[in-house]
């Protein structure tokens, strides 16, 4: 029985080759997708190999996409080897019938062969941890139906939210070859770019991209298969390449073909791989369909008489239901009129009220402001005493000097130079205690929270040197928040004497006041922290309550009125127990918005 069967196979072996010595040569066609010769000499190993086996000769072409179609389209090729998007585009326009798949070296499975690699610099700050962090950068691809070379990783990022023809990328396409793509990223024309699996690593080690300038966005899921060994992917694998047969192919010609790639050994290198019996290409039909590209490009096109001829019915219906809502919309417009000069009544009371509102918070304000320059009087006398104090023995010392005849000019020049910088520094305590002070409408500008703090404790002068210290979080020098700088100086005052306050009160005096800046949530935190005693869940619910206060002489306004200006700002006001672990106390923390780029490139200094 197995002499019969060996001898069965030999016949066959011989017919075979009596049917291809028939043929002058195989004409095989490879799509075109690397620089120059580099797609000839990854294919020429298969036609040699082909060569040998069929005992003919083998012509290899590699052409461009454009160049393969035509090829097809006029009976120029018995055979193809392309990528799998692009085979089943063959498939639908040409009848080309896949006879072997690609798999990724002796191991690999024909079904997870092919992904797209997206690279970006790896200088580039920020790297991104996911292809949907990509969104709004330039990326660069050979082509919108290069499969490896852009499709697959189009069809993660619509996985992932982000619709790259839609506008969520801005695309970049290079054209053929692929190496433009690594180009396009390195030398900054582009952000990211895709790139087919295992291209990188060959280039690295080939020295066609120098080793370790670009690196591979991860995948959120590889589908259960891993890269290629060696190799990076950002996508999950699809099947491999196809080796097709086209319509005009004779039957026993794709099975001598057939016979003789399984026989091939697998290639060398990072693009090694072996031939085996044809992959299940449904993956590759529901990449294609979700792109909605060719061959279902179809499914973009809209057929509005088709769908009426389908659901006439379902029109009529429609078109009744329309004119019934016609009419509801007469009666209810009606009704509407009716209605509109009730609501238009209610509309201008609710705007009075407002604005009555709005001017009696203002009032409270203004209160406010009163209160914190009363608390700061003492501060004030002796801010003003210092450069007052200098100013008078600079005058009294020129005046004895002149007397005795020893008044040198340098002497005069350096002393009325400094009379004049303690004459300023009064000026800028009574500038900053009389805008405080003044009751005006509030004005809008970028401010610096450093220097808004420094304008505090120029008030708060009196206070000794180490009570307050100042933290200010890597990188929060640069940010700006846009508000009335003495509104948000307001705050900030109220919330440094609520502090020393507190302080006072628990006989802490020698802890210093902490001011933190630091960026949270997008937003800018200006916090005050005490080392003061925890307060009861009782003290903290009614803490921003109007009229509630601890203190014997307080108004219990200062926190209501903060927090209703840091709302008005977009902010919040909020207070937080420090655990006891970190030190115990309150930490006073007010939320501001950032400002907006062009806003914080003219800031103005609180």
């Amino acid at each position: 029985m197995k002499r019969g069967v060996f001898a069965s196979r030999r016949v066959l072996g011989v017919l075979l080759l009596c049917a291809a010595a028939a043929r002058a040569e195989v004409r095989l066609g490879a799509l075109a997708v690397l620089e120059g010769e580099d797609t000839r000499r990854q294919w020429q190993p298969l036609a040699d190999g082909l060569q040998r086996a069929l005992g003919v000769p083998v012509r290899l072409q590699a052409l461009a996409p454009a160049a393969l179609e035509q090829a097809v389209a006029r009976g120029a090729l018995d055979f193809v080897v392309t990528n799998p998007g692009h085979y089943v585009a063959l498939e639908a326009r040409h009848g080309a019938t896949r006879i072997a798949t690609r798999s990724a070296g002796a191991q690999g499975d024909p079904a997870h062969a092919v992904g797209s690699a997206v690279v970006v610099r790896a200088d580039a700050p920020g790297p991104p941890a996911t292809l949907a962090a990509l969104r709004g950068w330039r990326v660069a691809a050979v082509a919108e139906e290069a499969f490896g070379g852009y499709q697959l990783a189009a069809v993660e990022w619509l996985r992932q939210g982000v619709d790259a023809e839609a506008g969520g990328l801005r695309r970049v396409f290079t054209g053929y070859p692929m190496q433009r793509v690594a180009q396009a990223v390195l030398s900054g024309e582009a952000d990211a770019g895709v790139l087919r699996t295992c291209l990188l690593e060959l280039w690295e080690r080939d020295g066609v991209v120098p080793a370790g300038a670009l690196r591979v966005v991860p995948a959120d899921d590889d589908g259960g298969t891993g890269a290629p060994p060696g190799c990076r992917a950002s996508t999950p694998l699809y099947p491999g390449w196809a080796f097709a047969a086209l319509a005009g192919t004779p039957p026993e010609l794709s099975r001598q073909v057939l016979l003789a790639l399984l026989a091939q050994p697998g290639e060398s290198g990072a693009l090694d791989g072996v031939w085996t019996v044809p992959a299940d290409y449904q993956r590759v039909h529901d990449a294609l369909r979700l792109l909605q590209v060719e061959p279902y490009a179809f499914l973009r096109e809209t057929r509005l008489q088709a769908l009426l001829h389908r659901y006439w019915g379902v029109a009529a219906a429609l078109l009744a239901l329309a004119l019934v809502g016609v009419a509801y919309l007469l009666r209810v417009e009606v009704l509407v009129k009716r209605r509109t000069a009730e609501l238009t009544h209610s509309l201008h009371e609710r705007e009075r009220l407002a604005r009555q509102n709005a001017q009696h918070q203002e009032a409270l304000g203004h209160l406010s402001r009163l209160s914190i320059l009363g608390e700061l009087s003492a501060m004030l006398a002796h801010e003003l005493n210092h450069p007052l104090a200098t100013i008078a023995n600079y005058a009294a010392g020129l005046r004895r000097r002149a007397a005795r005849g020893d008044l040198a000019p340098q002497d005069l020049e350096r002393a009325l130079r400094d009379i004049a910088h303690e004459s300023e520094r009064a000026a800028r305590v009574i500038g900053g205690v009389r805008a405080l002070a003044r009751k005006r409408v509030p004005d809008r500008v970028a401010i610096d929270p450093r220097a808004l703090v420094g304008e505090a404790l120029t008030l708060l002068g009196g206070w000794q040197p180490q009570a307050v210290r100042v933290a200010c979080a890597p990188g929060a020098e640069a940010l700006r928040v846009r508000g009335d700088a003495p509104q948000l100086l307001q705050v900030l005052l109220n919330l440094l004497q609520n502090a020393r306050d507190v302080h006072r009160a628990a006989g802490c005096e020698g802890e210093p006041i902490g001011v933190e800046i630091a960026p949270e949530d997008g937003c800018l935190a200006l916090a005050v922290r005490d080392h003061g005693p925890p307060l009861s869940p009782e003290a903290l619910a009614l803490l921003f309550t109007p009229f509630h206060t601890t203190k014997p002489d307080g108004l219990g306004l200062g926190l209501s009125i903060s927090r209703g200006i840091a709302e008005a700002h977009g902010g919040a006001l909020h207070a937080r127990p420090v655990p006891p672990h970190e030190g115990g106390g309150m930490r006073m923390v007010l939320l501001l918005p950032l400002a907006q780029p062009e806003a914080a490139d003219g800031d103005t200094p609180a």
